[in-house]
């Protein structure tokens, strides 16, 4: 019978255990692919922690090489293996990745990932780099996915960011506010300095049919003359426009599919939206501008800058910005002194569209009619706007009722 090892001290030595020459211990295995791997500890009792770890994991199918396998290995095997995904997005989520993960935790070993260390992370970036919770939000979601992969091919159990942001959120009371609508006197105010001041007329149309459509910035900047039907008052919002700015890829133009099926529509044309295009097509034929732009086989576009190029997103909230400034400091240099007066707040784009479907909401649309016309996929996401609309119209109509049982009570 062959006897067994023994350390120094004289204990028995498990099967692959050894006491090396310096008085330290290791144990050594082969996995499936015949490569061999070890872990050390200082004594036997922790060497003996080590090897549960070690058996646990391969009892629960925990890849052997999580320990030598970083996270950025996982993200590089996730972008080769991710579809589906619109490339505007896909861009984004790399951009996110490499600018804020990859020299960061990205290089830690995924086997060693533990939730304090993502929670140690969004905080770094909250305190230190001065990073915006939307921001961390757009990391988070990539990251997220990324550890998913690391969870479904074994190198780990679960994944170690779940509920990581909320946590952050709640923590630092960071909960975003819900985007707010304007009000119809703000939305009067808008409208009306657009019609009235000479700088900006030109910016009416575009934004009169953003306020009257609803339409999402790539759909209404992708606009074709061909898409509008004025015969029948439509409008067909079969693509988007996508602009990406990169600084490897540079700047350009694309054409996607709308983001969902569902916002491939058509989008009833009312008076205030058709008035708006053929004001924009008076303009332009008075003025001299030709679209000059052409992009993946799509031209004609109808809402151009002055040398017949497009718009974008952040060319129109900069528009915006200045509009504002200008529209407000109108406002009160004509107030009387202490005077309550209305200003515009700071809002952007995508506030036109949350305002239109406020609007649509107060004015007692079929919710199903609404889902449609804003080419929501879920309908969740449009009882969410729908909820917060009719909340605040209950508010106001019981303050009705409030005041007129006041009046009542005074007589």
């Amino acid at each position: 019978m062959t006897e067994r090892r023994k350390d120094a001290k004289g204990r028995v030595l498990k099967e692959n255990e050894t006491q090396r020459p310096d008085g330290t211990y290791s144990y050594r295995w082969r996995t499936s692919d015949g490569k061999r791997h070890a872990v050390y500890g200082r004594d036997l009792n922790e060497l003996r922690e080590k090897e549960q770890a070690v058996l646990k994991d391969k009892s629960d199918g925990i890849r052997t090489d999580a320990q030598n396998t970083t996270l950025n290995d996982i993200y590089d095997m996730w972008e080769q293996l991710k579809k589906g995904l619109k490339e505007n997005t896909f861009q984004s989520y790399r951009y996110m990745y490499e600018q804020f993960v990859r020299n960061d935790i990205g290089q830690l070993k995924i086997g060693n990932f533990k939730r304090s260390d993502i929670r140690r992370y969004y905080n770094r970036l909250l305190d230190e780099r001065c990073l915006k919770i939307a921001t961390i939000d757009n990391i988070h979601t990539v990251l997220h996915q990324v550890l998913d992969l690391a969870v479904e091919d074994g190198y780990l159990r679960n994944n170690v960011s779940d509920n990581a942001l909320k946590e952050l959120k709640q923590a630092r009371n960071l909960f975003t506010e819900k985007r707010k609508a304007l009000t119809v006197k703000e939305q009067d105010i808008f409208t009306d300095f657009l019609h009235s001041c000479p700088m900006y007329q030109h910016w009416y149309p575009i934004f009169a049919v953003m306020l009257g459509t609803g339409l999402r910035v790539g759909e209404v900047t992708g606009l074709r003359w061909e898409d509008v039907d004025f015969e029948n008052n439509v409008i067909s919002v079969n693509h988007t426009l996508v602009y990406f700015n990169h600084s490897k890829g540079g700047c350009y133009f694309g054409i996607n599919t709308p983001k969902t099926r569902a916002g491939e529509r058509t989008v009833p044309m009312i008076e205030s939206v058709k008035e708006a295009i053929l004001q924009e097509k008076e303009y332009q034929e008075q003025v001299g501008i030709k679209c000059m732009a052409q992009v993946d086989g799509y031209t004609d576009f109808i809402f151009v800058n002055r040398f017949g190029h497009l718009q974008h997103q952040g060319t129109l909230n900069k528009a915006l910005r200045r509009i504002i400034r200008d529209c407000n400091q109108e406002i009160l240099d004509k107030a009387k002194e202490n005077e309550i007066v209305v200003l515009l707040p700071r809002f952007s784009c995508h506030t036109l569209r949350h305002t239109f479907t406020t609007r649509l909401c107060e004015s007692g649309i079929n919710i199903k009619v609404i889902q449609s016309v804003l080419g929501h996929a879920d309908i969740s996401t449009t009882l969410d706007i729908y909820a917060d609309v009719t909340k605040d119209l209950k508010k106001a109509e019981m303050q009705t009722f409030d005041d007129f049982m006041s009046k009542k009570k005074d007589t």
